[in-house]
């Protein structure tokens, strides 16, 4: 079996903050990073989504962990054809994408120059992390309205190419690519590109939910992504999406199953995306013992 990691997919959300799991003289940013280092060997970071990060910003996070911890990092949003805020560009960037006449933007509204420049920040921002070691995947997570397709399956593969050496790995939200008709094709499409899929354990029953399927398709690196399994997904509300704790029974179902992905991988990594309170670390304590036992 290769290296289980597992971590949460945020250190620093204000309800977890709240919740006494730091202690009190885990005051500052730095003093929480470096508690939560010495508890998890893997994190991921969500704020990359929302802005592009700075390249000092990485530099500390390095420095504040020890040798072999790992930084996994959320791609921005313009990047998975989200919805992105103009401000959130770096400020030279701004009156281009300003001349589509809107707050937000997609990437189709923006030159494809401004985009590869983005990019261009965007990789030589985490390049501190790359080179102290501690930079794992780039998640490309897709949105619902992202379905299956050739024209798709290329972008996906283009940005892979872009990001090289460095790796992503790849999570949907439209349903298309795993229906029973079409997971053997995204499977295939993924594991020929040696692109990890993203193992996701979600509430199921709503228009973006994606099955449990569990697959390694890089030899390399499995992800899997616990959301939690909230009867308020479709909420608007952050923390009643993401508010829930997983059970003991439940992890106790994950962890042979996490055991038997990481045979087919080098390392597999594990994040808990339920992130409210202490919730995602409390699992993510529990699920490694587990797997050690």
């Amino acid at each position: 079996m290769g290296q289980v990691r597992v971590g949460t997919a945020s250190w620093t959300d204000p309800t977890l903050i709240e919740s006494g799991w730091y202690p009190p003289e885990a005051d500052t940013p730095e003093k929480r990073l470096r508690y939560y280092a010495r508890r998890f060997p893997l994190v991921e970071v969500d704020a990359t989504y929302y802005a592009l990060p700075a390249e000092q910003t990485a530099a500390a996070w390095a420095a504040r962990t020890p040798a072999g911890f790992t930084f996994n990092v959320k791609a921005f949003s313009l990047f998975t054809q989200h919805p992105t805020r103009v401000a959130a560009l770096p400020a030279d960037l701004r009156p281009a994408a300003e001349k589509a006449g809107k707050d937000r933007v997609y990437l189709k509204d923006v030159d494809p120059a401004i985009a590869g420049q983005a990019w261009d920040r965007f990789l030589a921002a985490l390049e501190p992390l790359r080179q102290a070691g501690k930079l794992g995947a780039i998640l490309l997570q897709f949105p619902p309205w992202f379905p299956i397709s050739r024209a798709r399956k290329d972008y996906i593969a283009s940005c892979a190419q872009r990001v090289a050496p460095r790796r992503v790995c790849v999570e949907f939200r439209n349903r298309t690519w795993m229906t029973p008709d079409n997971q053997r094709e995204t499977l295939d499409f993924l594991s020929s590109h040696q692109l990890p899929y993203v193992c996701v354990d979600m509430p199921q029953g709503y228009r973006d939910s994606i099955p449990p399927v569990l697959a390694a398709t890089a030899p390399d690196l499995a992800v899997v992504r616990l959301h939690g399994r909230s009867a308020k997904w479709d909420s608007k509300d952050t923390h009643e999406r993401f508010g829930y704790r997983y059970t003991d029974d439940e992890l106790a179902d994950w962890a042979p199953k996490v055991a038997t992905l990481a045979r087919d991988a080098e390392d597999t990594h594990v994040l808990f995306n339920n992130c409210y309170r202490d919730y995602a670390q409390a699992n993510a304590q529990r699920l490694a013992t587990l797997l050690k036992g």
